[in-house]
């Protein structure tokens, strides 16, 4: 997995200065802590750092990767992925809120007749739609959604610790799981083909930690 340069620089100040605090690692970079909690979140995650409670980060001389960080890059999105919420780009906003919360969704893709992926919709798109005390059946979600390109997907095949830090690092709760293939006119589309949420990871998290769990029990026992 490659860093950025300023992954790279909180690396080296906690390998410095740790242990070491969230706030004193914003404060050397001259950032807030804010700003920084993906990074420090991706860099414990593959065990670069290692965070502790009241103590704060210290650096892993010997482990680059942790073992959970190991294993989540070798499962595969498609393993995992679940089925995805859409809705047509002709819908409502109303119908998409509707949509929304009867699948207790995180986002919802905007698809066309051929399940093309046309765009993505939010919480918070529809939630400011809502506000705006617009007629929300009159009004497709065409309007509202953000497009392609500027969406970011996964794909069945990428492994969960790259589309976990994709979620980490874009602050998104859904990400689209789609196949890509040309059309017609030469131009490249994305199929969608289901969908990968925080949720998802919370899920594969906790199976790897009650399979440790069985696994310390059956040691145990012998």
């Amino acid at each position: 997995m490659e860093f950025n340069e300023r992954q790279k620089r909180i690396a080296e100040i906690v390998r410095n200065d740790g242990p070491i605090t969230g706030e004193s690692i914003a404060a050397c970079l001259n950032l807030n802590k804010a700003t920084l909690r993906p990074d420090l979140t991706i860099l414990t995650m593959s065990g670069v750092l290692e965070a502790r409670p009241r103590v704060g980060y210290t650096y892993r001389e010997n482990n680059e990767f942790s073992q959970l960080a190991k294993r989540l890059r070798q499962l595969r999105v498609g393993d995992f992925m679940s089925i995805s919420v859409a809705v047509c780009e002709e819908s409502s906003i109303y119908d998409a809120i509707v949509t929304l919360f009867t699948h207790d969704a995180g986002g919802l893709a905007v698809i066309d007749r051929d399940r093309v992926l046309m765009g993505m919709l939010s919480r918070k798109d529809l939630l400011k739609a809502a506000l705006g005390q617009n007629d929300l059946q009159q009004i497709p979600v065409s309007v509202i959604m953000t497009r392609m390109p500027n969406i970011i997907v996964t794909t069945p095949d990428e492994t969960v610790h790259e589309a976990a830090r994709k979620i980490v690092q874009h602050e998104i709760d859904t990400l689209p799981v789609v196949e890509g293939f040309v059309d017609e006119d030469g131009s490249g589309k994305y199929e969608i083909v289901g969908r990968f949420t925080k949720t998802t990871v919370t899920k594969i998290f906790t199976e790897i930690a009650e399979v440790d769990e069985r696994m310390i029990v059956l040691n145990e026992m012998k």
